[in-house]
């Protein structure tokens, strides 16, 4: 297949790389420069416990491109979707489509500028970092699911699922792409609290004086889920059906699952610590404004929700520590 790629970083990246040496013609579009060159002189490589290559790889900045594409994959950061969006839509086909392959509702900002039939959805839990220019940690599998944003099983959505099959062989094409959003949304929640902290994930999940804590995260987000009528998908041990019905014996399961699962991989922290404690820049926590958004329509309140974004932010400005501190105020 013939695709551009929007992000050659931990998702894009990865998954770029796998398509290449599988034989698709792979074109990648990124807004850093040295990583675009290092790519085209060394080609880019992948490092980490799941497979170690290198592929020759064509890369470009945006304002080098110049021809359309039939399939757009976008795997930017959330924060980035819309500027990214209005960009690549002069570059994408009249009869092709961009699929967001980030994390996020970030569907909803791209059809709203390529239209809702030329977008489609994808999501992805695999684990992945940047670590330098050229160069990708693939930390661990994980699962890779795709589908229409309407429900239906079309050609195209077959055609694309099969490609992402030579990266991922257990990829689903699903009716209901919206419910594994709104799942990887509430286990994020999670995610995002253990980053106020300088915890591993596994180690974060396992320690039981939070606890209560990071189930209450997934929770809120949960409820707003059941509100809009979205029927939220479990994945790699999350379980949403548990913590929406708020059954403790079948939480303690799916936590213990998900501290099982994250003690595997090489990536031991999430991509939102890695951006505050190593990047020093913005997480992708713009990615739960929709959610504030729907909450605040049908009238449900987010405190929890609402404090973790503000201490999040508080962390990006340089204005509070990755503390386990915080976690005793949020709680408070």
């Amino acid at each position: 297949m013939r695709i551009l790629i929007w992000g050659a970083g931990a998702i894009g990246g990865t998954l770029g790389a796998y398509l290449i040496r599988a034989g698709h013609d792979i074109l990648f579009v990124d807004v850093v420069e040295e990583h675009v060159a290092k790519i085209n002189q060394a080609g880019l490589q992948i490092t980490g416990p799941v497979d170690a290559f290198t592929v020759g790889a064509a890369a470009l900045l945006p304002d080098q491109l110049g021809e359309k594409y039939p399939i757009i994959l976008l795997c930017t950061k959330a924060q980035h979707t819309e500027a990214a969006a209005e960009t690549l839509v002069n570059f994408l086909a009249d009869d092709g489509y961009v699929m967001s392959v980030q994390n996020g509702l970030n569907e909803l900002i791209i059809r709203e500028i390529v239209g809702s039939e030329r977008t489609l959805g994808a999501f992805i839990n695999f684990s992945a970092d940047y670590h330098e220019p050229g160069k990708i940690l693939f930390g661990g599998r994980g699962a890779v699911v795709v589908g229409e944003l309407n429900g239906a099983i079309t050609t195209r959505l077959k055609e694309i699922g099969a490609a992402f099959r030579d990266f991922e062989e257990d990829t689903i094409i699903t009716e209901n792409i919206w419910g594994y959003l709104w799942g990887k949304e509430a286990y994020g929640a999670m995610l995002f609290v253990s980053a106020l902290t300088n915890e591993a994930i596994a180690d974060a999940l396992a320690d039981p004086k939070y606890r209560d804590l990071y189930i209450r995260a997934a929770q809120e987000i949960l409820e707003v889920a059941a509100q809009i009528g979205v029927e939220a998908r479990g994945f790699n041990g999350f379980e949403p059906a548990a913590f929406a019905a708020k059954d403790s014996d079948g939480i303690t399961r799916s936590l213990n699952t998900l501290i099982a699962f994250n003690r595997r991989s090489a990536k031991t922290h999430s991509g939102i610590w890695r951006d505050l404690a190593v990047r020093k820049r913005r997480t992708e926590v713009i990615m739960y404004e929709p959610i504030l958004a729907e909450g605040e329509k049908i009238g449900l309140d987010l405190p929890l929700t609402r404090r973790w974004i503000e201490m999040i932010r508080e962390i990006e400005d340089g204005k509070r520590p990755q503390a386990l501190s915080n976690l005793d105020e949020l709680k408070a």
